[in-house]
């Protein structure tokens, strides 16, 4: 059987600040080059590293490059790694959005895709309207169409408002009626982005729900990009982990998962560099409870994690979450902080004698919940806590779960 999509040496770049070389002399090589020819752009610099975490001196930048890989009919890939490691890119490139600098993708049956808020939405068109207009693009007659319209509209809960122009729906009730239209239309091929994440967590879990049964009920594919490891590991059965705009790695979304942990959760430190947003990280420190920054903690110490925040204009609602992982990236907790105007450095310290010893993942979310994000740290964080004897050192962990528990007794 052939594969559902098959993506052979894909590369896509992009010139930094301009859209051509200047010159139409240029402009023809660079196409006839990589086009025709299938060989390297001739205006990249020789020797350029494809990092884009750090400054180059070429004015050209690889989003992709040689990317080659099938996925099978029936398999859920989940597609993870850093922020610009070309995620969103491939996905793009596989749903039309945009076209690869060099190589093809074959994609055997339609393909619905859910990329940003509002893509494939018309603003002045109604809901209704909206959902006859993507199911036509997808090929469905409209009686097709109106088979599915209730269920669509059930499932995106914006029954209210299916006759009110798109452009006045919230990011949220627009992300719901998108993957509805997404997911119901019978695409043979599903393409979800790390949009979900604007949905609340109710929503959120009705569409992992959602994308399980278009999976395994029908035996279509879907392509998943998140950041959230927990949905990925109960979602996905392969897995691509990305890394500067190439392929590190496909294979099983366990292996994939530990190569991405590995990857990028070294450290207890994160610098940020996204200054121009309204807020933003400068700093994220595991530290301990006199400040100092380190990655081992005692069991009887506090965890502290310290952020340190610009504001260039403070955006009301915005909070600072925290979620903890264990060293399988399973969820134990979320704790939250509202911020005010004048909140540039924050401290949240876990108790001590909480957490069993073993290593730890936190990830930071700053955001205006269920709206959007305020920006994003790529990293993990992790820290260990360290056995200093007692009753839990004669325990493998495994036998004691994560959290310790000291109830008070009592005996008649």
């Amino acid at each position: 059987m052939p594969s559902a999509i098959e993506f052979d040496n894909i590369s896509k770049q992009y010139r930094l600040g301009l859209v051509s070389t200047r010159t139409i002399s240029h402009d023809l090589k660079r196409w006839y080059t990589t086009r025709i020819l299938r060989k390297e752009d001739p205006y990249l610099k020789i020797g350029e590293v494809n990092d884009r975490a750090h400054k180059g001196e070429s004015e050209y930048v690889w989003a992709l490059k040689d990317i080659t890989f099938n996925v099978e009919q029936g398999e859920v890939l989940g597609i993870i790694g850093k922020n610009g490691a070309g995620k969103s890119t491939l996905l793009k490139i596989l749903s039309k959005v945009t076209s690869p600098t060099t190589g093809t993708i074959k994609a055997r049956g339609r393909i619905a895709s859910l990329l940003e808020v509002g893509t494939g939405f018309h603003p002045e068109m109604t809901g209704r309207e909206n959902i006859y207009m993507n199911g036509s693009i997808m090929g469905m007659t409209k009686a097709e169409i109106t088979r599915k319209l209730d269920e669509i509209v059930d499932f995106a809960g914006v029954e209210r408002y299916i006759d009110t122009p798109v452009k006045r729906y919230s990011s949220g009730m627009t992300v719901r009626l998108g993957f509805a239209i997404a997911a119901h239309l019978e695409p043979e091929i599903l393409v979800v982005d790390e949009v979900l994440a604007v949905g609340d967590a109710e929503f959120q879990k009705k569409a992992i729900g959602k994308m399980q049964d278009v999976s395994r009920g029908g035996g279509r594919t879907v392509l998943f990009v998140s950041h959230n490891m927990g949905s990925i590991a109960n979602l996905c059965n392969k897995g691509v982990f990305m890394k500067n705009g190439q392929l590190s790695f496909y294979g099983t979304i366990e292996e994939a998962i530990s190569l991405y942990i590995s990857d990028g959760a070294n450290d207890s430190v994160y610098y940020g560099n996204n200054s121009s947003n309204e807020m933003y990280y400068k700093s994220i420190k595991i530290i301990t409870r006199e400040g100092l920054t380190t990655d081992n903690i005692a069991f009887n110490e506090q965890v502290g994690i310290g952020v340190e925040i610009g504001i260039n204009k403070f955006v009301k609602y915005s909070t600072l979450s925290f979620s903890l992982f264990d060293d399988k990236l399973n969820p134990i907790s979320t704790f939250h902080c509202n911020l005010e105007k004048d909140d540039s450095y924050i401290q949240a310290f876990i108790p001590s004698e909480l957490l069993l010893p073993g290593n730890y993942y936190i990830k930071p979310l700053l955001h205006v919940p269920n709206l959007r994000f305020l920006d994003v740290c790529d990293t993990l964080l992790s820290f260990r806590i360290e056995d200093t004897g007692g009753e839990h050192s004669t325990y493998n962990r495994s036998d004691l779960g994560y959290i310790n528990i000291t109830p008070t007794w009592s005996k008649n």
